[in-house]
């Protein structure tokens, strides 16, 4: 499921929000007719009682009462539009207003999804992400070869279609990418080109640099006090359709990131929850750093990327320091 039914909850509460805020607008409005355009309040009240007096007609056998109900609401409705006009009013002044007139502010139009729940979803999807801002520049659109050649790019071109592949296949397979190489070779923004990618279709996506993301898993487990304030933090880095975790290997590593490491990939495994990584460090070194396990699930369970060439962001700095 893209949300959690909690990240459903917070998209609910709004609309709830923007009727009770488009209500309480229309009640002032009306309370200021009411106050100020005299005979308004006459002609509301009048609609009731004839609405009564007609619908008694009908059950007594008078079958043209259904038809003048609806002329006497249409003589009222004029009425009423004249007096607002009158006061120096639109005559739509007391329409309900709507943040979404297609829905009406309810979410669904027959039932499915509008236009504005969908956005609302990916609004929330990139805010839970924690990478709204490195999309802007970081995705498929702003993606170039230019930096690579020969071997180098083979290499990113294979990888650029791996990623391409799983987000075309997301829903259908579960896969998980595993990038590693050299520093400044394109690993990260790969990472956010898929991250943007699946964001947009509606795909709950969660960021984390490997640091962040031990320090959640350290306070989670050992600062028992605030646990609740990480409990769906925590919760999400299980549910979420993809995980990225990003820099494998710049964290402080012993026994406790080893074992939470292990336990987070193991359970997404088992979920087919799909999970990128992101590494400087090279295959022996991934062995040696963490544990066989460890090893034997990303080799086994991960599309291996091996991206390799210059730094390309201390080439572009080198290139913005020419200028």
């Amino acid at each position: 499921m893209p949300l959690t039914n909690t990240q459903y909850d917070i998209i609910l509460r709004d609309y709830e929000n923007r009727q009770l805020k488009n209500r309480h607008e229309l009640e002032r409005k009306t309370s200021y007719v009411y106050d100020n355009v005299p005979g308004y309040r006459e002609l509301d009240d009048s609609v009731a009682t004839i609405s009564v007096l007609n619908g008694k007609k009908y059950l007594e056998g008078d079958e043209a009462a259904m038809e003048d109900l609806k002329n006497q609401l249409a003589e009222i409705s004029g009425r009423k539009t004249q007096l607002l006009i009158n006061a120096g009013l639109s005559e739509d002044y007391l329409k309900p207003a709507y943040t979404c007139s297609d829905c009406k502010d309810t979410g669904y139009i027959d039932g499915q999804k509008c236009h504005c729940f969908r956005q609302a979803m990916i609004t929330l999807l990139y805010e839970q992400s924690n990478i709204r801002e490195m999309l802007q520049s970081e995705n498929f659109d702003t993606l170039s070869y230019e930096y690579y050649d020969g071997e180098n790019l083979s290499h990113f071109r294979n990888a650029v279609m791996t990623c391409q592949n799983l987000i075309k296949n997301f829903n259908s397979d579960y896969h998980n990418l595993f990038f590693y190489g050299t520093v400044g070779t394109g690993k990260s923004f790969l990472s956010n080109c898929v991250a943007k990618e699946l964001i947009e279709s509606g795909h709950s996506v969660i960021y984390f640099s490997s640091a962040s993301l031990f320090d959640l898993l350290s306070k989670y487990s050992f600062d028992y006090k605030n646990r609740d304030e990480q409990r769906d933090k925590y919760n999400d880095l299980y549910q979420c359709d993809l995980l990225i975790v990003d820099d494998l290997g710049t964290e402080m590593t012993n026994q406790f990131v080893a074992t939470q490491l292990f336990s987070l990939l193991n359970e997404r495994h088992m979920w087919k929850k799909s999970t990128v990584i992101s590494t400087n460090l090279s295959l022996e070194e991934l062995r040696n750093r963490y544990s066989d396990r460890i090893f034997s699930r990303i080799t086994s369970h991960y599309e291996l990327c091996k991206l390799t060439g210059p730094d390309i962001r201390m080439y572009k700095k080198r290139l913005l320091n020419r200028k």
